[in-house]
Protein backbone atom coordinates (compact mmCIF):
# COMPACT_ATOMS: atom_id res chain seq x y z
CA UNK A 1 0.00 0.00 0.00
CA UNK A 2 3.02 2.58 0.87
CA UNK A 3 4.02 2.27 -2.90
CA UNK A 4 0.67 2.58 -3.95
CA UNK A 5 0.32 6.44 -1.99
CA UNK A 6 4.16 7.52 -3.61
CA UNK A 7 2.88 6.55 -7.15
CA UNK A 8 -0.35 8.85 -6.99
CA UNK A 9 1.83 11.84 -4.93
CA UNK A 10 4.25 11.89 -7.37
CA UNK A 11 1.24 11.50 -10.35
CA UNK A 12 -0.73 14.71 -8.94
CA UNK A 13 1.87 17.31 -9.01
CA UNK A 14 3.36 16.98 -13.03
CA UNK A 15 -0.48 17.51 -13.63
CA UNK A 16 -0.79 20.92 -11.72
CA UNK A 17 2.14 22.38 -12.71
CA UNK A 18 1.39 22.39 -16.04
CA UNK A 19 2.59 25.90 -17.79
CA UNK A 20 0.69 28.34 -19.39
CA UNK A 21 0.05 28.39 -23.35
CA UNK A 22 0.02 30.62 -25.49
CA UNK A 23 -3.63 30.10 -25.89
CA UNK A 24 -3.77 30.55 -22.17
CA UNK A 25 -2.01 34.01 -22.06
CA UNK A 26 -3.75 35.51 -25.46
CA UNK A 27 -7.01 37.24 -24.81
CA UNK A 28 -10.02 35.93 -26.69
CA UNK A 29 -9.98 38.84 -29.04
CA UNK A 30 -6.47 38.41 -30.25
CA UNK A 31 -7.03 34.77 -30.84
CA UNK A 32 -10.10 35.19 -32.98
CA UNK A 33 -8.34 37.75 -34.42
CA UNK A 34 -5.40 35.64 -35.26
CA UNK A 35 -7.98 32.61 -36.31
CA UNK A 36 -9.59 35.01 -38.72
CA UNK A 37 -6.09 36.56 -39.81
CA UNK A 38 -5.10 32.78 -40.28
CA UNK A 39 -7.82 31.31 -42.33
CA UNK A 40 -7.55 34.47 -44.73
CA UNK A 41 -4.03 33.59 -45.43
CA UNK A 42 -5.48 30.58 -46.26
CA UNK A 43 -7.87 31.23 -48.59
CA UNK A 44 -5.34 33.66 -50.41
CA UNK A 45 -2.83 30.64 -50.82
CA UNK A 46 -5.76 28.23 -52.08
CA UNK A 47 -6.72 31.60 -54.56
CA UNK A 48 -3.46 31.43 -55.91
CA UNK A 49 -2.24 27.88 -55.98
CA UNK A 50 -5.33 27.75 -57.82
CA UNK A 51 -4.93 30.76 -60.78
CA UNK A 52 -1.12 28.83 -61.22
CA UNK A 53 -2.63 25.90 -61.92
CA UNK A 54 -5.33 27.75 -64.00
CA UNK A 55 -2.36 29.69 -65.96
CA UNK A 56 -0.14 26.31 -66.47
CA UNK A 57 -3.17 24.10 -67.48
CA UNK A 58 -3.95 27.04 -70.23
CA UNK A 59 -0.17 27.59 -71.33
CA UNK A 60 0.08 23.70 -72.18
CA UNK A 61 -3.60 23.81 -73.77
CA UNK A 62 -2.06 26.98 -76.15
CA UNK A 63 1.29 25.05 -76.19
CA UNK A 64 -0.87 21.83 -77.81
CA UNK A 65 -2.85 24.08 -80.39
CA UNK A 66 0.97 24.96 -81.52
CA UNK A 67 1.67 21.65 -81.83
CA UNK A 68 -1.21 20.40 -83.67
CA UNK A 69 -0.40 23.16 -86.42
CA UNK A 70 3.41 22.28 -86.76
CA UNK A 71 3.79 19.77 -89.25
CA UNK A 72 6.67 18.32 -88.64
CA UNK A 73 6.09 18.04 -84.88
CA UNK A 74 2.81 15.69 -85.86
CA UNK A 75 5.40 13.78 -88.56
CA UNK A 76 8.10 13.40 -86.20
CA UNK A 77 5.71 11.91 -83.21
CA UNK A 78 3.05 10.00 -85.75
CA UNK A 79 2.99 6.44 -85.60
CA UNK A 80 4.86 4.97 -88.71
CA UNK A 81 3.71 2.21 -89.11
CA UNK A 82 1.23 2.96 -91.79
CA UNK A 83 0.58 -1.05 -92.33
CA UNK A 84 -2.44 -1.11 -89.74
CA UNK A 85 -4.18 1.47 -91.37
CA UNK A 86 -4.33 -0.11 -94.90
Amino acid sequence: MAKKRKQDAAVKPQAADKPATLKDLLSSEVLSKLKQQSEELKAEQQKQKEAELKKAEEARKAEQKRRDNDFEYLLENSNMDWKKYK
